[in-house]
């Protein structure tokens, strides 16, 4: 008879267990974006998704690493050059798509769970909410500060999994996320002009402290932080980034429509930083940092309907359509404010590539440009590209097939 209630007690944990696994938001999620966005129209939902879990499988196999730690998981930064292993940046990537992909993938908790942990495992210095920004071999923080972008993926990332397994499941997500994005505000916002600081380490007296990396402007973010946290003042960081965008706009690229790398000055007349203001001579053109931007605001448009995005997008997809002749093979890694192709960038770059297509899903007249982005891009092979390329590349996919929701 004990033993008999004994294994009714097993069995009911093990049932508790089982279904906090499970996820409530399923992959695929064929999510109704706002009217008169589109998808690619030309291949059914089910190519969409196939196209999805295909390279999934592959950035999962090539890019989750389980080598720093037990129960511990990280984005592999796939450097030949330096030795970091990860990056706050790709440990937010990969928290959103397995956060995204659960249910397609019945061992995504488990995976989330421990890139949760990694996470946790290498706190920023100063601000242990925070993740340091990168890790070198041996599973070593190179310093003690953040970096932003990478820090409000994975805030974001927890809302998700908190919509996903909810808060019985081993970790409260919600809580969590809540203590991660009042620490981002308050750190990792400029408390002035409201626009986004690079890191945890840019204070008043930095002569950072006005400037910022423009794609780092993560509206529909910003919005998942506001209704989680009821903190209105995630709607100053809206306000003010949009309007400064608008202004960029309209002053440095009024054809392109295009942002630069890095802005700096924001509160005495923003403008593209200077070269080699923090990473290149092309820190202040539309590089691989403002590359993003694209797919970043188009999100707010998908999710929330937010005219201001539409406003942004309409000019670069404009652009864009005219500079290529609707030929995605003529998309240039890199540009000029004013629209010119970076000499010596005559090769393919995902990470440019994709977020036009997001971007063109705002609008039907941006069907056939659509339609050939997405064939474009899906031809691609993993093993051509790098962990940053591809792993912009799984997002916007994920995106691009309707499969990408707010929490």
């Amino acid at each position: 008879m004990k033993i008999s209630i004994a294994i009714f007690f097993v069995s009911m944990i093990a049932a508790k267990i089982s279904i906090a696994q499970q996820p409530y938001r399923s992959f695929p999620q064929h999510v109704s974006y706002f009217k008169e966005t589109i998808l690619p129209n030309h291949v059914s939902r089910q190519t969409l998704d196939n196209a999805v879990c295909s390279f999934y499988n592959e950035w999962k196999e090539r890019y989750i690493r389980d080598d720093c730690g037990v129960g511990q998981y990280y984005v592999w930064f796939e450097k030949t050059k330096g030795s970091k292993q990860c990056v706050s940046e790709g440990q937010g990537y990969g928290m959103i798509v397995v956060a995204l992909m659960a249910g397609y993938d019945t061992a995504a908790k488990t995976i989330y769970d421990g890139l949760y942990r990694y996470y946790k495992s290498h706190p920023a210095k100063e601000h242990p909410q925070l993740m340091s920004w990168a890790q070198e071999k041996g599973c070593r923080n190179v310093d003690g500060s953040s970096a932003t972008d990478g820090d409000m993926d994975i805030a974001f990332s927890l809302l998700l999994a908190n919509k996903q397994w909810g808060n019985n499941a081993g970790i409260d997500y919600l809580h969590e996320a809540s203590v991660m994005i009042t620490s981002i505000m308050k750190h990792e916002i400029n408390q002035q002009t409201y626009s986004v600081l690079l890191s945890d380490a840019v204070e008043k007296e930095s002569r950072d402290y006005f400037d910022m990396r423009s794609s780092d402007f993560m509206p529909a973010h910003f919005k998942a932080f506001r209704n989680a946290t009821g903190d209105l003042m995630w709607d100053k960081v809206l306000d003010n980034n949009y309007t400064l965008f608008q202004n960029l706009q309209n002053k440095y690229s009024s054809d392109a429509g295009l942002l630069p790398d890095f802005i700096q000055h924001i509160d005495r007349g923003a403008q593209p930083a200077h070269p080699r203001y923090l990473e290149s001579r092309k820190d202040g053109l539309y590089n691989y940092n403002a590359c993003r931007i694209p797919w970043r605001i188009a999100t707010d448009y998908l999710l929330y309907g937010d005219q201001r995005s539409k406003i942004i997008l309409d000019k670069i997809n404009r652009w864009i359509r005219e500079t290529t002749q609707n030929n995605p093979d003529n998309i240039s890694a890199g540009y000029t404010l004013g629209g010119e192709d970076l000499k010596k960038r005559n090769y393919e770059a995902l990470s440019f590539i994709t977020p036009f297509a997001v971007a063109a899903m705002v609008d039907s007249k941006n069907q056939s440009w659509l339609n050939s982005l997405w064939d474009y891009i899906v031809q691609f092979k993993l093993e051509s590209f790098d962990y940053y390329d591809n792993s912009i590349k799984m997002i916007n996919l994920l995106l691009l097939s309707g499969n990408y929701w707010e929490p």
